[in-house]
């Protein structure tokens, strides 16, 4: 039985989340990020993953992305597929395929603030509307319906009274860049525990 686990990351937008969790991996003996898959052009990324040895894929077609990533994801022995600012919904396909073994960070505190369309600045419009007193990030398992896979880590901040939507994002993003890598450790690694 193999110890290593190997896990790609998906992503529709910079890529700031992907580049922390590959640092964060280089060199581990338990996890291996063997791809980046990104939903559109992306140069920065791409010189990124050439210097750290990764391959990076772009999709082909909007139409035929779940057949392009079951094929990469079969090819490259893929344990765990990681949403890292992924917005395209996951099908069903890929889910079975996966074996329901794809790990989604959302924004804000599920079960509030999500669904389709809540993604980004979207989500800290509403959190602040809502007069919410907290926020945080939500690590959760992706089924068919966006943003209602089991939730299995959160991280909260708190909203201040004077919280904007950019402040708000900056903290969400801070949330990001120090728990999401190590979730995802404890997850893939304890992937009975989940």
């Amino acid at each position: 039985m193999k110890t290593r686990k190997n896990i790609a990351i998906f992503i529709s937008g910079r890529g700031s989340n992907a580049k922390n969790i590959i640092n964060y991996f280089s060199g581990s003996e338990k996890i291996s990020v063997k791809f980046v898959f990104s939903t559109r052009e992306n140069p920065s990324m791409a010189e990124f993953c050439l210097k750290k040895g990764i391959d990076f894929f772009i999709s082909q077609t909007q139409t035929d992305l779940s057949i392009q990533q079951m094929e990469l994801c079969t090819n490259q022995n893929i344990d765990w597929v990681i949403l890292a600012g992924y917005l395209k919904k996951i099908t069903p396909e890929l889910i079975d395929h996966m074996s329901y073994k794809i790990i989604n960070i959302h924004p804000a505190l599920l079960p509030d603030f999500g669904g389709k369309g809540m993604y980004g600045k979207h989500v800290h419009t509403a959190v602040l509307e809502a007069k919410s007193l907290t926020s945080g990030i939500t690590i959760h398992l992706v089924n068919e319906v966006f943003d209602q896979g089991k939730i299995l880590i959160q991280y909260t901040c708190e909203v201040e009274k004077n919280e904007t939507v950019l402040s708000l994002e900056q903290k969400i993003h801070d949330l990001e860049m120090c728990y999401f890598p190590e979730a995802i450790s404890m997850i893939v690694s304890n992937e009975g525990s989940y």
